[in-house]
């Protein structure tokens, strides 16, 4: 199935985030201008390789590095014959978990483990510990927002306000779910973002949760919910979009990767990123 990172939705809401969109037979090519030194061109998971578009590309852009994450081990082995090398960091997440919508209710929370069945019940039994509410305006999202930067620490990535309002804009038809947890006073103590494709394909975008999320475990109520709600929507397949992958190994993934895992799925493994350097200005 086509990548998420591959449709029309996504190619527009990085214009939105000031990247230079070229879409060549329904394969994005994501190009960013530094000053002085050039562009880099950035193509993920594309559904077919095309190096004659992607050389014009280069030159068209003054391209002094290109950043490919290929989809099968066949693709690899194409970029390995043009010079490429593999990168030791992919910007993908290289290992990651997928559920099969498909099954029955009762066939997914089977496969659930110990950990997770435990908590999701409790929270049904309490629920003011995790009361879940979806986002529908401006006032929420940025209560959202502000909830999100105050839960982590300043070293962690948090998209600005125009991000998550562009994500939302530009997946007009499959519009991404944005769900928040809430203490018995009100309080956001966590929230999640879930997104969709055209092709059936649910992910776990990004997620957090404060201190006394974290100790309610409420994280397992808002993925709970967001599943329920790809499924809903007819989607066949949930990504939970990364988990730790020990050829690319990241110690800071371990945690979330083991509550991932607590909601079982099949581990799907992706070859990483492979990069490749150029000379920009001895183009013609």
């Amino acid at each position: 199935m086509i990548d998420i990172r591959q449709t029309q939705e996504y190619a527009d809401y990085l214009k939105c985030e000031g990247w230079i969109v070229a879409r060549i037979e329904n394969i994005n090519y994501f190009i960013k201008k530094l000053p002085l030194i050039g562009s880099v061109l950035k193509i993920q998971r594309p559904e077919e390789i095309n190096f004659k578009t992607t050389e014009k590309l280069c030159r068209k852009y003054r391209v002094f590095q290109i950043i490919l994450e290929p989809k099968s081990e066949r693709d690899v082995k194409l970029l390995a014959s043009k010079g490429f090398k593999q990168s030791k960091s992919p910007y993908l997440p290289s290992k990651t978990l997928q559920i099969d919508l498909t099954q029955p209710i009762s066939k997914i929370t089977a496969n659930f483990k110990k950990d997770a069945r435990s908590t999701l019940l409790r929270a049904s039994q309490d629920r003011g510990t995790s009361n879940i509410k979806e986002i529908s305006s401006l006032s929420d999202l940025r209560k959202f927002h502000n909830a999100w930067r105050k839960s982590v620490k300043f070293t962690r990535f948090v998209p600005s306000l125009d991000s998550l309002i562009n994500l939302r804009k530009n997946f007009p038809t499959h519009k991404p779910i944005i769900l928040t947890s809430h203490n018995k006073s009100g309080s956001i103590i966590g929230g999640a973002i879930f997104t969709r494709s055209l092709h059936d394909y649910a992910y776990y975008w990004q997620g957090f949760t404060n201190n006394e999320g974290r100790t309610s475990l409420s994280q397992y109520s808002l993925v709970w919910k967001g599943l329920l709600w790809a499924k809903k929507v007819g989607c066949k397949i949930f990504d939970f979009e990364g988990i730790y992958d020990e050829r690319f190994p990241n110690k800071s993934w371990l945690g979330f990767t083991h509550f991932k895992q607590s909601f079982g799925g099949k581990e799907v493994l992706y070859p990483g990123c492979y990069t490749k350097f150029r000379f920009p200005y001895f183009d013609r």
